[in-house]
């Protein structure tokens, strides 16, 4: 054999494949999937649970940890069950905003009023799996409002302050991406009440006009 020839090199076995899953990580990454699985796994236990007091009927271990419990529920996990209550809503109540925007030319606007209700009605019809939020939110950050406020709009206690700070949040989420060229300033709510009217077959009488409840500007 001519010294200048080599007997070809030995094929290299291909890697055994890698187990699917978190099985085919190495060792430190098992452990920190794990334990962000544990984490995930402790955290939503603990959601259910605080729901579950929130709605349960009072008992001691809801009095005793009362405080804890509604600074985890509220706003954004309140739970509402009118549907089952003996007198439902007899009410379309819509929630309206409007904006003052400072334009990239320094002019200061007021935009129209936008219906948010029916907004969030349209992204919901006709859809198969509709968001939660846009079935949810709004309603119910506009009930936590009224719940928590008097007659003269003035809130009653840290609850109050709360709500207004939700709704005002919402509110501005909304508006600021129709103006991306300006500054949104304040912005305003109302709500707009119409009564459901009384079916054909009644005699009952119904006042189907249009109130409004104008809430007063808020500094954004």
């Amino acid at each position: 054999m001519d010294s200048n020839e080599r007997e070809p090199a030995a094929a290299t076995p291909p890697p055994p494949p890698r187990a699917p899953g978190i099985a085919g990580l190495s060792t430190p990454y098992r452990v920190l999937a794990a334990l962000a699985l544990g984490a995930v796994g402790v955290a939503a236990c603990a959601h259910l649970a605080f729901v579950f007091l929130h709605v349960a009927p009072s008992n001691t271990v809801s009095k005793q940890h009362a405080r804890t419990v509604d600074a985890w529920i509220y706003p954004e996990f309140e739970q509402n069950w009118k549907l089952f209550a003996p007198n439902p809503l007899q009410q379309n109540i819509a929630v309206e905003a409007r904006a003052q925007v400072r334009t990239a030319a320094g002019e200061l606007v007021t935009t129209d009023w936008r219906n948010l209700s029916a907004e969030d009605g349209a992204a919901i019809r006709n859809s198969l799996l509709p968001s939660h939020t846009e079935q949810n939110e709004l309603r119910r950050a506009w009930d936590f409002f009224t719940g928590s406020h008097d007659e003269e709009d003035k809130p009653n206690g840290e609850r109050g302050e709360l709500s207004e700070r939700y709704l005002r949040r919402i509110a501005v989420n909304r508006l600021t991406p129709d103006h991306p060229g300006g500054d949104v300033l304040r912005v305003q709510l109302r709500s707009a009440t119409t009564a459901v009217a009384a079916p054909k077959w009644s005699d009952e009488t119904t006042d189907t006009e249009t109130y409004y409840r104008e809430l007063p500007w808020w500094t954004v």
